[in-house]
C-alpha cells in the first residue's frame, strides 16, 4: 500500500491561489497576513492534513530545540526522577529531549552517544554505564562545541560539565552510623570502582573504619555487578563466614533489598544479626521489612540543575566552564533496618 503524499505549502498555495511566501508567513502566524486570510490558511492546512516540519526550519537555522538524554538504566526510580527534572525545564522552555538508554553497557553507550551526535541535539545531558572504559566517545560533541554535561556517574580527572554529590562524605557517615550502631564487622556490597560512585563510596567506607580503628577487612568487599545472582551469591558467602559480619553497607538501596530478603531466608533477622543501609533512597527503600537506612539525594533537583545549566548555555544566559564541579546535597536517612540502638 502507497503511503499517502505529505501535503506541502505548494499544495496550500494552489488551492488557495495565493504565493507560497503568504501561505509560509499565515503559518506562522505573522501579522503582515490578513487575520481573514491567516484563518483560511489554517483551515486548509488542517483539511489538507499538512504538518509543519519544524525540524526541517530548526535545522536550516542550524539548531534543533533538541536535548540529547543519555541514562544508564531505566529501572530505579533515582533515574527516573533525574529524567522528570530534566523534562520539566526542557518542557518549559519549549526544548525536546531525546532519551537513549545504555542499559549498562559501554559499547551500546558508544553506540548512543554517536546516534545522539548524527541526529544533531543541540547539547547532551549523560550518566555513565557501569563498564565505559573511558569518555573519548563525546570527543565529536566537544570538537563541534556541542555542550555536554555528565550527572552522577562522570569521569572525576576529565573535562567537562559534571552535577554530582559527595559520595565520600556521604558513605563515611553510613559506615559513621552502622559503628555507632555497635557494628564491628562491617561488609561492603559495591559496584566496579572504575565507575566515580563507587570509587568515592567505598575510599569513604575505608576512611569510616580506618578512623574508628576497625582493621578493613579484603574479605567483607564484594565488588559486583550489584545485579540480584552476584547479590545474593555475597549474601550467602556473609552468612557461611566463621566470623560473621554485623553490618552491610551496599551502594545501591536494590542490592540491599536483596541481601536483606537472602538473609531473612537464611534465618537471620534485620538488625540483630547484621544491619544492612543502602544508598539512592529508592522507592524499594520503603517497601522493604524493615525499611532501609539509606543516603538520600534529589534526582529530581539533580535533573533540573543540569537541564538549567544546559539550556541557559545554549540560550545565552550563562557560559558552562567546561571544568566546573557543581555538588549538590545528600543526607542520610536513618531507619529500622540499622537501628540496633533503639
Amino acid at each position: 500500500m502507497t503511503p499517502a503524499k505529505e501535503a506541502t505549502i505548494y499544495d496550500i498555495a494552489r488551492a488557495l491561489k495565493i504565493s507560497t511566501a503568504t501561505v509560509s508567513r499565515g503559518l506562522q502566524g505573522n501579522e503582515a497576513v490578513k487575520e481573514k486570510t491567516r484563518k483560511r490558511i489554517l483551515d486548509k492546512a488542517k483539511e489538507l492534513g499538512y504538518r509543519y516540519n519544524s525540524f526541517a526550519s530548526n535545522l536550516r537555522r542550524n539548531k534543533t530545540h533538541t536535548i540529547g538524554v543519555l541514562m544508564h538504566e531505566l529501572n530505579s526510580s533515582f533515574m527516573l526522577s533525574v529524567l522528570a527534572g530534566i523534562e520539566a525545564v526542557t518542557a518549559e522552555a519549549k526544548y525536546d529531549i531525546l532519551i537513549t538508554h545504555s542499559a549498562e553497557s559501554g559499547s551500546k553507550e558508544i553506540a548512543n552517544v554517536q546516534n545522539l551526535f548524527n541526529k544533531r541535539v543541540d547539547g547532551l545531558i549523560a550518566s555513565l554505564a557501569f563498564d565505559t572504559p573511558d569518555i573519548s566517545h563525546f570527543d565529536a560533541f566537544t570538537d563541534k562545541k556541542i555542550p555536554v554535561i555528565f550527572f552522577d556517574r562522570v569521569e572525576e580527572n576529565k573535562g567537562g560539565t559534571k552535577i554530582i554529590i559527595d559520595n565520600y562524605k556521604a558513605a563515611y557517615a553510613v559506615t559513621q552510623h552502622l559503628v555507632d550502631q555497635g557494628c564491628k564487622r562491617i561488609a561492603h556490597v559495591t559496584g566496579s570502582r572504575s565507575r566515580n560512585v563507587y570509587d568515592q563510596r567505598y575510599k569513604g567506607y575505608v576512611a569510616a573504619l580506618r578512623d574508628n580503628k576497625i582493621k578493613v577487612d579484603e574479605k567483607l568487599i564484594f565488588i559486583n555487578d550489584l545485579q540480584k545472582d552476584s547479590c545474593v551469591a555475597a549474601a550467602k558467602q556473609m552468612m557461611q563466614m566463621k566470623q560473621r559480619p554485623d553490618g552491610l553497607f551496599t551502594t545501591g538501596d536494590l542490592a540491599a533489598a536483596i541481601c536483606i530478603q537472602a538473609f531473612k531466608e537464611g534465618g537471620w533477622k534485620i538488625p540483630d544479626d547484621i544491619a544492612v543501609a543502602g544508598f539512592n533512597n529508592d522507592m524499594v527503600s520503603t517497601i522493604i521489612e524493615p525499611n532501609l537506612t539509606t543516603v538520600n539525594y534529589s534526582g529530581f533537583n539533580m535533573g533540573k540543575v543540569a537541564a538549567r545549566m544546559l539550556i541557559g548555555h545554549l540560550t545565552g544566559k550563562n557560559e558552562i566552564s567546561f571544568t566546573s564541579t557543581v555538588v549538590l546535597n545528600a543526607e542520610l536517612v536513618i531507619r529500622d533496618s540499622t537501628l540496633r540502638k533503639k
